[in-house]
């Protein structure tokens, strides 16, 4: 940190550490209280300069790697665009060291099968170079509405010939932006469980703009309790959305494909109607 704050006094700049853990952002209260923090700073101007805080951080509660943090970083600021310099000179076809065919992609307009086959296929550790982490920091971002480019890190004044247009590396173009709350649900906490519904239920929250009733679920997993995210699957496993559950995984698999009217005889009480409130539901692209 000496070091940042020797280099930045040279420029004129002042700077401040900012420790964090996953934990941070998975609890809303810290959550805004981080985001109060940050703007502060910017407002003062101060340049946040933000790592894990190692310290403390165990597994549970450890983002992990530096291309995840920086996109809920990103997702926290609601910033435009997320820079990730790296030792590629982009996202290429394959990799490069290994395949001299290899081309550079200059421009993702979607995170395709085929992308992440490219970078070693998604959640998987047999990416080349990092290329995972880097593209599932591509879909955070991208998916919250906001830019992405991967470039090379020695390329002389990288930042600035980006920031004027310049064509280098790769650039993650956005989805349709949604609000930070939303951004919080769908990016900034991991699913606990996932809700697989029916087609009938999938039309409902897809194209109804609906809410998630009991009825449309066939089938539970994972251990989540009130207000946690969960994902919604399709029958045969593909997640579309996320949201905050309202009731815990041993209330939601007794009301899976019961109608909302019995919710008071198999429970003893009826809190919501929905599992999922449609104001807190996130589609994803």
């Amino acid at each position: 940190m000496a070091v940042y704050e020797k280099l930045f006094r040279n420029y004129g700049q002042q700077a401040a550490l900012m420790l964090l853990t996953r934990d941070d952002f998975s609890n809303r209260e810290r959550y805004t209280r981080m985001n109060d923090t940050m703007r502060a700073l910017l407002h003062l101007g101060v340049i946040p300069i933000i790592n894990e805080n190692d310290t403390v951080a165990v597994d549970e509660i450890r983002v992990g790697d530096n291309d995840t943090l920086s996109a809920y970083v990103t997702n926290l600021a609601q910033a435009q665009l997320l820079v990730i310099l790296s030792d590629q000179a982009g996202f290429y076809t394959a990799d490069p060291r290994h395949d001299p065919n290899s081309e550079l992609i200059y421009t993702v307009t979607t995170i395709s099968e085929d992308i992440w086959k490219a970078a070693g296929q998604a959640g998987t550790t047999s990416g080349t170079g990092g290329m995972v982490t880097k593209l599932q920091a591509a879909d955070i971002v991208t998916g919250s509405g906001e830019m992405m480019v991967l470039a090379h890190g020695q390329e002389p004044l990288v930042v600035t010939r980006l920031l004027k247009g310049e064509l280098l590396g790769t650039l993650f173009l956005p989805n349709s932006r949604i609000s930070g709350r939303k951004r919080w649900i769908a990016y900034s906490r991991p699913p606990k469980g996932s809700l697989f519904v029916d087609n009938g239920a999938r039309d409902a929250l897809v194209q109804g703009g609906k809410s998630l009733l009991p009825a449309g679920i066939r089938r539970v997993e994972g251990d989540f309790d009130y207000s946690d995210t969960v994902s919604c699957l399709t029958e045969n496993g593909t997640e579309f959305a996320r949201g905050l559950v309202n009731y815990n995984a041993v209330e939601t698999a007794k009301l899976a494909g019961k109608h909302t009217k019995h919710i008071e005889n198999i429970l003893g009480y009826r809190d919501y109607d929905e599992i999922i409130h449609r104001d807190n539901l996130v589609l994803l692209d």
